[in-house]
């Protein structure tokens, strides 16, 4: 059974937290328990029924003022399929929570609010979604019993984010009206909206193709374990453990490791349940290598005859997620994939205005939730690609080495 990790997106109040509470709910993913303490909670509140928001707000702070401030993951499972859901907040001061949610996802659910329509966090968050290089999109237009189940109004707010996502490049988006709060198209068909012909969300989310959405073009592989037991009976081991992060190895292959430039063949491939001719993302697999090689921890297995862009100088769009302001010059530890090290910022030459895309100039240091292109320069040379030729070896944190807390994420042009 595949996995489908999605993001709900949107601004506040066009009911993200109601709609995940909902799937939960109508695809009976909730806990006896979980359910007995969100009807004590909603009675508290007075209210006449079920709050299913409840269910993603966890903490005190949103509860009180009734808004998502953390990203709230939940996991659940149909027959078909299993789900992780981010629930990201819809504050405009919270944009860099809603890029961590996003970071891993394979869809982007945005809610927009019927009566509302497109308003400014829709298109922060569609940039955001187009930044990331998420491969589906999926447009709820939510609370449709607010506006009589308009099919009009429907089909309003779907042309004008058909123009949206043109501008944006958002190639597969779904659009699909519902009711949050009444279970409309949520999991089964809305007997109030005949007029709409489409899969219901849940449906769709079970049926979404995913093959695609893996890079199968280009192999990596970055290390992330050295194996050597040196016991008497494998005195001689050693095995580099890692997940192919996309493509696929075969035994015999010619490889490279960077950043050391070494070249050598694939001598076997092993997993849990044996020895494989051919291993593909993403795959956690032991690679054995011939030849006595200093690999190590963070270095990257890639086909030989493969080109992968490697150097010190890295160009980037940033979302910059740190209370303290960034500047040029300032120092940070840079994580890509297993790999760590230091880097510096060289230039700031624009920032994104992310309701229009223009590029604005930078005339100071980079502030909380800010997009900003960036040129990086690492302490040592390392391995990468085009964040939009393959996702899964183009993205990176940055961390900051006295908290070793993450400040931002990048992607790199």
């Amino acid at each position: 059974m595949d996995l489908l990790r999605f993001i709900t997106a949107g601004s506040v109040d066009d009911g993200k937290s109601t709609l995940i509470g909902r799937l939960l709910f109508d695809s009976k993913s909730i806990l006896s328990d979980q359910l007995q303490a969100i009807r004590r909670q909603s009675r508290k509140d007075s209210a006449l029924e079920i709050d299913l928001a409840l269910l993603t707000d966890g903490l005190r702070a949103e509860r009180e003022q009734g808004i998502t401030i953390d990203v709230a993951y939940k996991y659940f499972s149909t027959t078909k399929r299993k789900f992780i859901i981010a629930d990201a907040p819809g504050h405009i001061q919270y944009t860099r929570n809603m890029v961590t949610g996003a970071s891993t996802a394979n869809l982007a659910l945005i809610l927009i609010d019927a009566r509302n329509g497109i308003v400014e966090q829709t298109r922060r968050h569609s940039i955001l979604a187009s930044l990331l290089g998420i491969p589906h999109i999926v447009v709820c237009v939510n609370k449709m019993d607010l506006v009589d189940f308009s099919e009009d109004r429907f089909y309003e707010i779907v042309n004008r984010y058909q123009a949206i996502a043109g501008k944006l490049g958002l190639n597969d988006v779904y659009y699909v009206p519902v009711s949050a709060r009444l279970g409309d198209h949520i999991v089964d068909r809305s007997v109030h909206m005949p007029w709409f012909t489409g899969k219901p969300l849940l449906p769709y989310l079970e049926d979404l193709p995913l093959s695609s959405d893996i890079n199968l073009e280009i192999a990596r592989m970055p290390v992330q374990y050295v194996i050597r037991p040196q016991s008497g009976d494998l005195h001689d081991y050693r095995g580099y453990a890692g997940k192919i992060i996309s493509g696929s190895f075969h035994q015999g292959e010619a490889v490279r490791i960077f950043p050391g430039g070494e070249e050598t063949t694939i001598s076997s491939i092993e997993t849990f349940d044996g020895v494989l001719d051919q291993a593909f993302a993403p795959q956690s697999v032991i690679m054995h290598l011939t030849g006595d090689l200093g690999v190590g921890r963070g270095d990257l297995i890639v086909p030989r005859d493969q080109p992968v862009h490697f150097g010190q100088d890295i160009q980037a769009t940033l979302c910059w997620m740190d209370t303290a302001p960034l500047k040029e010059g300032d120092r940070l530890l840079l994580q890509h994939n297993s790999s760590r090290i230091r880097c510096s910022i060289r230039e700031i030459p624009y920032l994104i205005d992310v309701g229009s895309l223009e590029h604005l100039p930078a005339k100071g240091p980079i502030g909380l939730n800010e997009i900003f292109c960036a040129t990086l320069h690492t302490a040592q040379p390392m391995a990468w690609d085009r964040y939009r030729d393959n996702r899964a070896n183009g993205g990176f944190i940055l961390i900051d080495e006295h908290s070793n807390l993450t400040v931002g994420a990048g992607m790199i042009q």
